[in-house]
C-alpha cells in the first residue's frame, strides 16, 4: 500500500467506511479549535491487510485520525472497515488531567450481528460529586431524550460500571433500513448533542489545584489501564494484523497514557 498520510491529521480516506460522517462531524466541531497533530507512528495512521476466506478474500483498512489541544491531551478516532466482517469508529478525548474534564468516549460498531453503539462521557472519580455532578445534571437531560428513541443495549460487565456515567447512551440496532435510518435520524443528532456539549466543558475548563490533579491523573490511568486490558477489538484486530501490531496499536496509540 502506497503511504497517503503523513500526519495524524491527514484526512481518512477509507473506501465505504460507514461511519465518515461521524468523523466529519468531529472535524467540523474542532474547527474553531487551535490543533496540532497528535504523533503516530506511520505503521498506525495507515494499516491495510487482507483477510482470507472460502467466499473470496476481504480487504481491511485501518486509520487513525488524532490531535491535541491546549486542554485535551490526545483526541483520536480509531477508523477500520472490513466490508462483511466489521465497520468501527472508536473515538476518545482524553483531556489534560489538570482540568476536571471527564474522557469523552464513542464506539460505533458494526457486525455481522448488527450494529453496537456506545456513547458517554466517562468519568475518572465516579464517586467524586465534583468531578461529576455539575457535567451529570447537564448530560442527563440529553441521555433521557436519545436514550428513549433507541433498543437499550443491554446490562454492562458489573467491573466496567465504574467506568461510565448515567448519561451512558448504549444501543444494539439491527442492520438494513430500519438501523440505518435510527444511525442517521437519532445516533447522529445524539452524537452531535454529546459533543457539542463536551467540547463548551472544555472551553469553560479551568486548571485545578496540584494535589486534585493528581486524583484525576490516577483516575485517568485506572481508566486507561481498564481499556487497554479490555479491549473488545482485541481479537478482531488480531485476526486481521496480528498480536505484535495489535499490542502495540493498543498500547502506543489508543491507550497510551
Amino acid at each position: 500500500m502506497s503511504i497517503s498520510r503523513k500526519c495524524s491529521l491527514d484526512p481518512v480516506k477509507i473506501p465505504d467506511w460507514r461511519w465518515a460522517p461521524f468523523l466529519n462531524e468531529i472535524i467540523k466541531a474542532f474547527s474553531d479549535f487551535d490543533l496540532e497533530p497528535y504523533p503516530i507512528a506511520q505503521d498506525f495512521l495507515e494499516k491495510e491487510s487482507v483477510v482470507r476466506s472460502k467466499l473470496k478474500p476481504q480487504r481491511v483498512f485501518t486509520e487513525t485520525w488524532a490531535c491535541k489541544t491546549k486542554k485535551l491531551r490526545q483526541v483520536r478516532a480509531a477508523c477500520l472497515e472490513a466490508g462483511s466482517y466489521a465497520s468501527v469508529m472508536n473515538f476518545v478525548i482524553n483531556p489534560f488531567h489538570i482540568f476536571e474534564l471527564p474522557f469523552f468516549g464513542a464506539d460505533f460498531v458494526t457486525l455481522a450481528s448488527g450494529h453496537l453503539l456506545a456513547l458517554d462521557f466517562q468519568p475518572v472519580l465516579k464517586n467524586d460529586k465534583l468531578h461529576t455532578q455539575e457535567v451529570w445534571r447537564k448530560l442527563l437531560p440529553l441521555h433521557d431524550h436519545w436514550q428513549g428513541l433507541l433498543k437499550h443495549g443491554g446490562l454492562i460487565p458489573k467491573e466496567a460500571q465504574q467506568f461510565f456515567s448515567p448519561g451512558f447512551l448504549w444501543a444494539r440496532l439491527p442492520l438494513g433500513e430500519e438501523g440505518d435510518e435510527l444511525i442517521s435520524n437519532v445516533l447522529m443528532p445524539a452524537f452531535i448533542d454529546y459533543l457539542e456539549l463536551y467540547l463548551n466543558l472544555v472551553r469553560e475548563a479551568k486548571v485545578v489545584s496540584s494535589e486534585r490533579s493528581a486524583l484525576l491523573f490516577d483516575g485517568q490511568k485506572r481508566y486507561i489501564a481498564y481499556r487497554a486490558e479490555n479491549d473488545p477489538a482485541k481479537g478482531m484486530l488480531k485476526k486481521f494484523y496480528g498480536q505484535e501490531w495489535t499490542d502495540s496499536y493498543i498500547h502506543k496509540v489508543l491507550f497510551d497514557l
